[in-house]
């Protein structure tokens, strides 16, 4: 079989490692993981509590992953991350300039695989995915699709 004849899914999950591990020998550099990321990304946007922080980073969380808790102890021995009297996490400024320093390394990850790839095809791609995505969760009944919940 030609590498062009493979199907979707075997692409989804290829380039998905690939982004895995380009993103590990990032932050290695940093002592950080793809999921340090992940919690930090969040948390620059709004302070959460531990259970809105847990289902943000949800679907990036595999079996065998380092636990949420790993990840919210690095960042606090930092000094990235605090917990204020009601629980929500959120980043120090500290955190926020940690953040930017990732933030820097992650778009060149983006950069390197963009490569060659218009605006206008890396939307069209993620408008695709994100179709096929809603076209399953409505087949399978798993609710209103991810687009329309992230509208409301």
């Amino acid at each position: 079989m030609k590498m062009t004849e493979r199907p979707i899914g075997y692409w989804l999950k290829h380039l998905d490692r690939l982004i895995e591990a380009a993103a590990e020998r990032t932050f290695a550099e940093l002592k950080l993981t793809r999921r340090h990321w992940q919690v930090m990304n969040v948390l620059r946007e709004s302070p959460q509590q531990e259970t809105g922080l847990a289902e943000a980073i949800r679907p990036f969380w595999g079996p065998g992953a380092i636990t949420l808790d790993e990840v919210t102890s690095e960042l606090t021995r930092r000094g990235w991350l605090t917990q204020d009297d009601t629980g929500r996490y959120a980043l120090t400024p500290a955190g926020q300039a940690g953040h930017a320093a990732v933030q820097e390394k992650v778009h060149g990850i983006r950069s390197t695989f963009l490569t060659g790839l218009t605006e206008q095809d890396y939307r069209g791609t993620v408008r695709i995915l994100q179709r096929m995505a809603e076209n399953l969760e409505r087949a399978i009944g798993q609710g209103p699709p991810i687009a329309a919940r992230q509208r409301s």
